[in-house]
């Protein structure tokens, strides 16, 4: 069973005015199923998800950063949840921790309990939270990277949304990690690139170095496969349809709901 395709709309940052309804339009007819939020461009909850039903989109999930600096960031976080449920996201996503957060493993369970407050509240809310990691968290730390003692100190309910090519860039081969948190991986970041550098430019998914296949085919509980490039020097449009085009036309993924 293939998952579906979306698009994380950071990647469409520079593309998305106030009114996001024409790129989704040209999503939906490019053949992608559903977006992952990045805000909503001034938006209210309600016109946001009647612009993602109008062109046939799903809301599969939403990213939700957090900030444990600040005394209100559980209130901040569930209105945040609430906005996004309201305008249909069942799932959300915490984009990322800093860097010195995963630097020992004191701070690393520091990390786990913030993520399990948040998927407290999340789950108050009939909402499912996962956690995207990106390279600094392959910092090895008593034999083992900081992702994977976050995850063992984590609530078994928060998932996995798995970025391959951050993964790969950290220095990990990320259809093992997939593998190895097996049913956790409930979303796929899909991105290409040279992976030999996070300075590096982007690429069309299936035109750079990440083994796309072999990671897609090792993360067999994904619900969702969802493109981000972070950036481009060609077309970034263009490049997120032809990720479509080379994920759905190889069967790893679906256009199909």
């Amino acid at each position: 069973m293939t998952a579906p395709i979306a698009v994380q709309l950071y990647t469409l940052r520079d593309h998305i005015d106030t009114d996001p309804s024409p790129m989704f339009d040209r999503l939906a007819q490019a053949g992608l199923v559903g977006v992952e939020s990045a805000g909503m461009y001034g938006r209210t909850a309600e016109q946001y998800g009647a612009a993602l039903r109008a062109a046939g989109l799903e809301l599969c999930s939403a990213h939700i950063g957090i900030d444990p600096r600040s005394d209100r960031w559980r209130d901040d976080f569930a209105a945040e949840l609430d906005a996004h449920r309201t305008a249909g996201a069942t799932r959300a996503v915490v984009p990322m921790l800093f860097p010195n957060q995963f630097s020992d493993l004191d701070r690393v369970a520091r990390s786990a309990e913030l993520l399990n407050a948040a998927n407290d509240i999340a789950r108050s809310r009939d909402m499912s939270l996962g956690y995207h990691n990106h390279f600094w968290e392959f910092v090895e730390l008593d034999g083992r990277h900081a992702l994977n003692h976050l995850f063992d100190r984590c609530d078994p309910s928060l998932f996995a949304e798995i970025d391959i090519y951050w993964a790969t860039v950290g220095g990990v081969d990320a259809a093992t990690l997939v593998a190895d948190l097996g049913d956790r991986v409930r979303l796929l970041h899909i991105k290409d690139g040279p992976a030999d550098s996070h300075e590096s430019a982007m690429v069309a998914v299936g035109q750079g170095a990440v083994p796309i296949a072999d990671i897609v085919h090792a993360a067999p509980a994904a619900e969702w496969h969802i493109i981000e490039l972070d950036r481009c020097e060609t077309d970034m449009v263009d490049a997120v349809i032809a990720s479509h085009d080379f994920l759905a036309t190889s069967g790893l993924s679906t256009s199909a709901r």
